[in-house]
């Protein structure tokens, strides 16, 4: 069990600059620039990472071209790639609180979430792909005698996976699992404000015995390295976690490229529902506070609006209220602290931004909205509640990823399913309810990807995750996530 003297024990490890991991060998970029690593906890350089060129990124697409042309992965025995990928994921777990400290020093999520959602789901995905590989079949189609209809899963080829900053072990474990266990070759493209963990995730595959150039890191800008990735002719298909404009813009150079195929995860701006009839409101209250203030906000599925039915509404922002008061916001390696920080200081801009706009629209300040713990030099905000936000407010409509709420009272249960659709969004949602029947009602109705029920947050692999409307297309997570990553090909035999 993990204890503070642990965590301190690796508080200020020395990080040494960092290099780009192409077919199997650590190398500098080609220009040899670097890019500075700026801790959220306490504003000062933790290291530097190979700013990578449009040179080095060609570079590491066709190592892994090469490596998928001469099956050197996609071509071993099943049982042989899901023992790697098993030993890959034993790696991660034996290093799981060294990639954890790591990881909040690089991004500011708090060590008690870290812990759990990053090394430790990491693992966990990596294993469930792992055991899949063996277990994936081929279909034989209904046909008349003189003929055989076969229909073959093939892995596509080069994948170029886009990862953000918020979970990136998590996240990058949803893109890479699937998609290196059904065969294919990938280059990976952390985000410049949180790429160590993944640097060494991916070192830990190669030391698991994964082949040079099936899985390559590029470090650097998006509109470098991301650009180059999204119009080569040589990569098949890209996977993305991140914000709207980019997604489009990704599909864009798709559709002037090779019209690779883009599966895009593009945020949220989730719509949890409080119902009159909820059997424990102070439960409700802790809970739906920690769905969006935990991480500071920064979760794709954060519960950043929160819609209460007009005859509870202030009893229950008032729980709300003291949820929020009562949550230790600080040192992010701090196993007591309960959000830790902004990941980086433009983020943290936009957030306070957001909270001047809602109120001049007309919103109220219930709770928070300022930058906290200056003195540190780090990136924290209070948890923020606001109160009277209309439909069409700002923070009703934008994702901030911060920790800002917007509450809006409803009437009943039909104006709750307005309020929840009214924004272009559809990646999450949550209900709660004692009413079974409305709560199937509400699943149903809500134009979201995933729909909690009497709580906010938790779903494991074995479910998918994927958006609707404008939060995205095709899903991570699940045994539905290899479908981005294999081909369908028909074999039809006369016999």
């Amino acid at each position: 069990m993990t204890d503070q003297s642990q965590i301190d024990a690796l508080r200020e490890k020395a990080i040494a600059p960092q290099k780009l991991l192409i077919d199997g060998q650590f190398s500098d970029s080609a220009s040899g620039q670097r890019d500075e690593v700026i801790s959220p906890l306490n504003g000062m350089v933790l290291t530097t990472t190979a700013a990578g060129t449009k040179e080095d990124t060609e570079r590491a697409i066709s190592a892994a071209r090469r490596a998928f042309d001469d099956k050197r992965w996609r071509g071993m025995p099943p049982a042989a790639r899901k023992r790697i990928m098993l030993k890959w994921a034993d790696l991660i777990e034996a290093e799981a609180l060294d990639l954890a400290v790591l990881g909040v020093r690089n991004n500011g999520t708090e060590i008690g979430m870290a812990l759990r959602a990053e090394p430790g789901s990491a693992a966990a995905t990596l294993r469930f792909y792992a055991e899949a590989i063996d277990k994936i079949y081929g279909e034989i189609a209904p046909t008349s005698d003189d003929v055989m209809g076969l229909i073959h899963r093939e892995p596509i080829g080069v994948v170029a996976a886009i990862i953000p900053w918020n979970f990136p072990l998590m996240i990058g474990a949803w893109k890479l699992g699937p998609a290196i266990a059904a065969g294919n070759s990938v280059v990976l493209k952390p985000s410049e404000t949180a790429s160590l963990t993944l640097i060494r995730m991916a070192e830990l595959a190669h030391e698991a015995g994964l082949p040079p150039g099936v899985l390559n890191v590029v470090t650097g800008e998006g509109k470098i390295v991301g650009e180059a990735l999204s119009h080569s002719m040589e990569v098949d298909v890209i996977v993305f976690t991140g914000s709207g404009g980019t997604g489009r813009r990704l599909l864009q150079a798709s559709a002037t490229s090779n019209m690779k195929r883009c599966y895009l995860e593009l945020g949220g701006k989730s719509a949890n529902v409080v119902f009159a009839d909820a059997k424990n409101l102070a439960e409700a209250a802790a809970v739906s506070a920690a769905g969006i203030f935990r991480n500071s906000g920064q979760v794709c599925v954060a519960g950043s609006r929160l819609l209460v039915e007009r005859s509870i509404h202030d009893e229950f922002v008032a729980e709300l209220a003291k949820a929020a008061a009562a949550m230790r916001v600080g040192d992010p390696l701090d196993m007591n602290t309960q959000a830790g920080a902004i990941n980086n200081e433009v983020q943290l801009s936009q957030n306070l931004s957001f909270v001047e706009t809602a109120q001049a629209e007309g919103g109220t300040l219930r709770h928070g909205g300022n930058r906290i713990l200056q003195d540190t030099g780090g990136f924290y905000m209070e948890p923020t509640i606001i109160t009277g936000v209309k439909e069409q407010d700002t923070v009703a409509q934008k994702e901030v990823f911060g920790p800002v709420l917007a509450v809006t009272a409803f009437e009943d249960e039909d104006d709750a399913i307005r309020l929840a659709n009214s924004t272009d969004f559809g990646l999450a949602g949550g209900v709660w309810t004692s009413d079974l029947s409305r709560a199937h009602r509400m699943v149903r109705e809500m134009q979201t990807g995933v729909v909690h029920v009497n709580t906010y947050g938790g779903p494991d692999v074995t479910v998918p995750m994927g958006g609707m409307k404008q939060s995205g297309n095709g899903h991570d997570k699940s045994l539905h996530a290899f479908d981005k990553f294999l081909d369908l090909k028909t074999a039809w035999i006369k016999l």
